[in-house]
C-alpha cells in the first residue's frame, strides 16, 4: 500500500516480534520494516532507509531502549512508540521515556489469547498512527468496544455540554493545564519551579492509566507544592496539583468556595481521554475569570477547542513556545485558533502563573 505506514519492531522477545509482526502485517494501514532484537541490530536495518515508527522495548540487552531512544531523538529523529512493562522499575523507564521525546508509551500488551492479541492489534495500529500525526486509520476506524475509542471526532459535549459564556470570577484563582508528548518533562520544569503558595492547579496529560499514578508521585518528590493523581471529589485547593488519571476524563466544579474534582468515564473527545478540552471547559464554567488554560508541548490538537472558551469567560491562557516544544502540536492548533493570550518559553511558564496569580490575589483583595 503506498501510503501505508513503515513500522521497526525492536525488541529482544521473539514471541513478542513475532506477535507484533503479525498484528502491523495484518492491518493494510501499515507495513513491517523489519524486526530487531536488539538497537544494534535496529542501526543496521537503519543504515540505507529510515522506518515512519519505530516500536521499541526498553529493557533489552547489549543496549537498553532509553540510551537507543536518547541517541534516536539527537541523531536522526523518527517516531518512537515505547511499550513497557507496567512494574514499577516500567514505570519509571515509561516516564523517562516520554522525557526523551517518545510519542507514545503503551503497557506492554496481554498476548496470551486471541480476544488480547485483537485489543493490542487496537491500541498498537492507533498509537503507531497517533506517532506519525494520523487522525484515522485505515484499518482501525470505527470503536473499540472495550475502550470506547472511536478515530471519529467526538465533541465535548458529549461528556459536558457547552454553556453561554458568563464573566463571573470562580471563588478562587485556578490553573488548568494540558500537556501530551514531552510533557512529563515540561510538567517537571513548569510545578518544580513554583513557591508552595502557587494556585490549585489540574492536569491532563496523555497516557496510559498504568503511568498516571507514578508521574504523580515522582512529581511529588520533586516539587515544593503537592502533587497527586486525582479521585472524584478530591478538593482543588492552593498549593496542590491534581493529575487527571490515564483513561478517564477529569472535570472541575464549584462546591461553595471551593473546587472539587470529577473523574468520568465515557467517549474519547478529541480523540483522548482524558481530554485537555474536556478539562479546559469545565474550568471555564467552574472559574470563569479566575481561570488560567496552560497547554503544553505535545501532538494534535487536544485543548484548542476549549482553550478559547476560558478565554471567552475573560480567563487567562498561555501556550508555550515552538522553540522549547518537544511536539509543536497541540500549542500550535491552539496559537492558530486565535485562543492565546500569551505564547512563551517553557522557562517562563511558572512566571506566568504567579505573575497572575499575584494580580488577581490583589484585585482580590
Amino acid at each position: 500500500m503506498t501510503n501505508s505506514i513503515s513500522v521497526l519492531i525492536v525488541d529482544d522477545s521473539v514471541a513478542v516480534r513475532t506477535a507484533f509482526s503479525a498484528i502491523i502485517n495484518a492491518d493494510p494501514g501499515l507495513t513491517l520494516f523489519g524486526t530487531a532484537q536488539d538497537p544494534f541490530v535496529a542501526v543496521d536495518r537503519m543504515r540505507d532507509d529510515l522506518p515512519d515508527v519505530i516500536l521499541l522495548d526498553i529493557e533489552m540487552p547489549r543496549m537498553d531502549g532509553l540510551t537507543f531512544l536518547k541517541k534516536i531523538m539527537a541523531q536522526c529523529p523518527v517516531p518512537v512508540v515505547v511499550c513497557s512493562s507496567i512494574s514499577q522499575k516500567g514505570s519509571v523507564a515509561a516516564i523517562t521515556a516520554l522525557d526523551l521525546g517518545a510519542a507514545e508509551v503503551l503497557a506492554k500488551p496481554d498476548l496470551t489469547t486471541a480476544e488480547a492479541r485483537n485489543r493490542a492489534a487496537l491500541r498498537i495500529g492507533q498509537a503507531i498512527r497517533n506517532a506519525v500525526g494520523e487522525t484515522v486509520g485505515t484499518s482501525a476506524r470505527g470503536v473499540n468496544t472495550e475502550e470506547g475509542r472511536s478515530d471519529a471526532r467526538v465533541s465535548p459535549d458529549k461528556i459536558l455540554p457547552r454553556r453561554p459564556a458568563v464573566r463571573k470570577a470562580g471563588p478562587t484563582p485556578i490553573v488548568a493545564i494540558g500537556s501530551s508528548t514531552g510533557g512529563p518533562d515540561a510538567l517537571r520544569q513548569v510545578l518544580t519551579t513554583l513557591p508552595r503558595n502557587a494556585p490549585g492547579i489540574a492536569i491532563v496529560q496523555h497516557m496510559p492509566a498504568e503511568f498516571t499514578g507514578p508521574l504523580a508521585r515522582r512529581l511529588n518528590d520533586r516539587c515544593e507544592i503537592n502533587v497527586a493523581e486525582a479521585a472524584s471529589g478530591d478538593p482543588l485547593l492552593p498549593g496542590c496539583a491534581l493529575v487527571a488519571p490515564g483513561d478517564q476524563h477529569m472535570l472541575i466544579h464549584r462546591d461553595g468556595r471551593h473546587y472539587v474534582v470529577e473523574i468520568v468515564g465515557g467517549p474519547y473527545v478529541s480523540r483522548h481521554r482524558p481530554s485537555v478540552d474536556i478539562l479546559f471547559r469545565s474550568a471555564a464554567q467552574a472559574a470563569g475569570e479566575n481561570a488560567l488554560g496552560m497547554i503544553l508541548t505535545g501532538m494534535g490538537d487536544d485543548g484548542a477547542t476549549c482553550l478559547g472558551e476560558i478565554q471567552e469567560c475573560g480567563g487567562y491562557t498561555v501556550a508555550q513556545n515552538e522553540a522549547s516544544c518537544v511536539v509543536y502540536g497541540m500549542p500550535r492548533s491552539a496559537a492558530e485558533a486565535g485562543v492565546v493570550d500569551k505564547v512563551g518559553p517553557l522557562s517562563q511558564m511558572s512566571g506566568e502563573i504567579m505573575t497572575w496569580y499575584g494580580a488577581k490575589s490583589r484585585k482580590a483583595g
